[in-house]
């Protein structure tokens, strides 16, 4: 804020909180009757009239509180231009982001030693310690559940992580690398490539050979043509047996839970032929190292609880 705007606000504030307190003790002063009378003011208002009694003091002493009280404010909070206020405890002067920061800080001296001596343990000693587990659960809850469920069993679009099935990787450094940096998947579209009857081929194959399903009565495609065209153009991110491959965070095709956006004869049809894209946000400047630390203990538990 310019030097100009800051006076003009200043001196505006000033100037009424002055014009205020003048006007209600002005008018205390100027008062006809000191006592309650039955005297009005003259005027009828379909029938109503109003009595010319001095104002209450439990309402004088009302108003004249109210004003002493945003004096009282504008000294503690900026309020009076580039003013920051008297407030103890912020040297910046108050502010949503200062008293948020002040909060962290001291939630950050309280908590960050319990923190500091579970990172560092071992992930696989963390996931054995119930206290710890307890924390990351906390911790998934608030951050991680919006996304993966409550029960970390994912939903469409999100994978479920309280198995054994890992698109990047399930070993305890790789899963706290996932949390830290994010991920970002991308499934080409094969549509324009293949045609529509390699991708309902394409879409046979997996769902019958890979996926060890029935294909649906009325579906019209080759099997053999839609292995043929995984064998060559599928495979390099899935592998040949559709096992996936986790440097590229191509999920297998042979369990039912790598199927995030459907498993259907129609699903299927509807990755290949537009592909997928998805993204896992990096919750390192947000969470920080320690607690990542946590969480991917508590996912890790997570998934040598449930194998499927």
């Amino acid at each position: 804020m310019t030097t100009f705007w800051s006076w003009y606000i200043t001196l505006l504030t000033v100037g009424s909180l002055v014009a205020l307190f003048w006007l209600i003790f002005a008018t205390r002063k100027s008062e006809v009757h000191k006592n309650p009378t039955e005297q009005t003011m003259g005027h009828s208002f379909d029938g109503i009239e109003e009595y010319d009694n001095p104002l209450p003091k439990w309402w004088f002493m009302l108003f004249l509180g109210t004003l002493v009280f945003s004096v009282g404010y504008l000294l503690l909070y900026p309020g009076l231009g580039n003013f920051k206020g008297l407030l103890p405890g912020y040297e910046d002067g108050w502010t949503q982001v200062n008293q948020w920061q002040r909060e962290m800080d001291r939630a950050d001296e309280l908590y960050g030693p319990i923190f500091a001596k579970y990172a560092a343990m071992p992930i696989e000693e963390v996931a054995k310690d119930e206290r710890a587990l307890k924390m990351g659960g906390r911790l998934f809850a608030s951050n991680c559940s919006v996304c993966h469920g409550s029960d970390a069993k994912g939903s469409y679009g999100f994978p479920n992580l309280a198995d054994s099935n890992w698109r990047w990787g399930g070993e305890p450094e790789t899963i706290k690398t996932t949390i830290l940096h994010g991920r970002m998947g991308v499934m080409p579209a094969q549509g324009p490539m293949i045609g529509e009857d390699g991708v309902r081929n394409v879409a046979a194959y997996v769902l019958t050979e890979l996926g060890g399903r029935e294909l649906p009565a009325d579906a019209q495609a080759d099997v053999a043509a839609g292995k043929q065209i995984f064998t060559t153009l599928c495979s390099a991110c899935h592998t040949q047996a559709g096992t996936g491959m986790a440097v590229m965070g191509a999920p297998d095709l042979t369990q039912p839970s790598a199927f995030i956006y459907g498993s259907s004869f129609a699903q299927l049809q509807q990755t290949i032929r537009y592909g997928r894209s998805g993204n896992m946000p990096a919750q390192g400047d947000f969470l920080g190292n320690d607690k990542a630390h946590l969480l991917a203990a508590y996912v890790l538990k997570l998934s040598q609880g449930e194998n499927k």
